[in-house]
Parts: C-alpha cells; sequence; structure tokens
C-alpha cells in the first residue's frame, strides 16, 4: 500500500540520540551520588518520555524528592548538551526529503520534551517536517495515541493515509492504539525481534526500505 503521510518517531529513529542521554543521566546521577548508568542500560530505559527514563536510572526506593531532583537535574543538563553526539541516523534525511519530493507529508511525533523535540528536529533537518509534536502537558506520553491524533488532524490528512515509523515497541503500540500501521525500524534502541513480537507491521533495516515500502 502507498501511504502520503509518514510519521516518525525522533529518539532511535531519525536521530542517534543515545550518547547525549546517556551523559545527561549520568551527570544526573552523579550530582545525587546514585550509581551510573552503562549506555546499554540507557538505552533499554528509552521510549517512553525522561520521566520513566530518569524513573528508571535512579536506585530503586529513591524518594519522590530526590526523583524530581535528579530530574531536575537531568533536564538542564540535557537541554544544554542536547547536540553534543546527536546527529541523524545515515541516510535517513535523504530518505525524509525523497518522501517530500513525492508530495507526501512528513511529520514528527515524539515523547521528548516538546520544546526539545522542536529545537532538535530544527537543529537537523531545517523546516523539512510539516509538523512536530513532542510531550505536551496537555496529551499523555505514547503509547496514548492522543499526540498521533492531533498531529493527523493539524496535517489535515486521514487517518487510513497514514504510516507510523519508530524504533521500539512503545512506537508499535503507539501507532496500533491509533489504527495506524507501524513501520519498525531495526538501527534504534530496541532489536527487530521486540519490533516482531509487538506486532509491525513492517520492518525497515535501512532508511531506504522505508521507500520501498
Amino acid at each position: 500500500m502507498k501511504y502520503s503521510t509518514y510519521i516518525f518517531d525522533l529518539d532511535g529513529t531519525l536521530l542517534d540520540t543515545l550518547l547525549d542521554l546517556a551523559n545527561a543521566v549520568n551527570f544526573a546521577m552523579r550530582a545525587k551520588g546514585y550509581p551510573e548508568r552503562t549506555t546499554e542500560e540507557v538505552r533499554s530505559f528509552i521510549g517512553n518520555g525522561i520521566k520513566v527514563l530518569i524513573k528508571r536510572s535512579v536506585p530503586e526506593n529513591t524518594s519522590e524528592k530526590d526523583y524530581a531532583e535528579a530530574l531536575e537535574i537531568f533536564t538542564k543538563y540535557y537541554l544544554e548538551h542536547i547536540a553534543d553526539n546527536t546527529k541523524p541516523y545515515d541516510g535517513i534525511t535523504e530518505v525524509v526529503e525523497t518522501l517530500r519530493t513525492n508530495g507526501c507529508k512528513v511529520a514528527v511525533v515524539s515523547n521528548k520534551a516538546h520544546v526539545a523535540a522542536q529545537a532538535v528536529v530544527k537543529d537537523f533537518f531545517g523546516d523539512i517536517f510539516d509538523v512536530v509534536v513532542g510531550k505536551m502537558d496537555e496529551f499523555p506520553s505514547k503509547p496514548e495515541p492522543d499526540s498521533l491524533f492531533y498531529t493527523i488532524k493539524t496535517i489535515g490528512v486521514k487517518p487510513e493515509d497514514c504510516v507510523y515509523i519508530g524504533d521500539s515497541d512503545v512506537d508499535v503500540l503507539t501507532a496500533h492504539n491509533a489504527g495506524l500501521p507501524c513501520i519498525g525500524v531495526t538501527w534504534g534502541n530496541r532489536d527487530e525481534d521486540v519490533l516482531i513480537a509487538s506486532g509491525a507491521e513492517y520492518i525497515a533495516r535501512t532508511p531506504n526500505e522505508i521507500l520501498d515500502i
């Protein structure tokens, strides 16, 4: 089937943000005197937004006060170092450009904080996306579908013409909660078997395979 609107997840799909996220997590852990986390641990914690990322990163039984302080430290540091090591995955920019050239709509829906999502997309992709939606107070985090519904309405397209593209089981579930098919990509933060087990309709092992689908 040919889709006319391609909605992308951000971290692990368009941008390799893992090292900057891990560095920010460990800055917060050091500041609080907590054990640091490995990059692979942080990779496994990503997908449900920064509140869940920090909740998973702090030691078990951390008080709400200390958790809130760690979250604040992480957020401040990350916003100051959001693009130290972050970069688009090889080939993904060209895929988005090709979709636009072919007359398709393209958008971003992420659990990254809305201001941060808009800033980093602007830095790396300019104004190529029709809509960029991060985590806003008025919408629950993915896998709830509200931000997808908002994006589809804002673009002004039919849901049946849309496909969601992401790298995690959270993304697959988000797509399905919105009644959309999902292209699971294997270059991000989850393995292919996780995407398949989650029910992704398509698997892309390279960005160009998105165009083939």
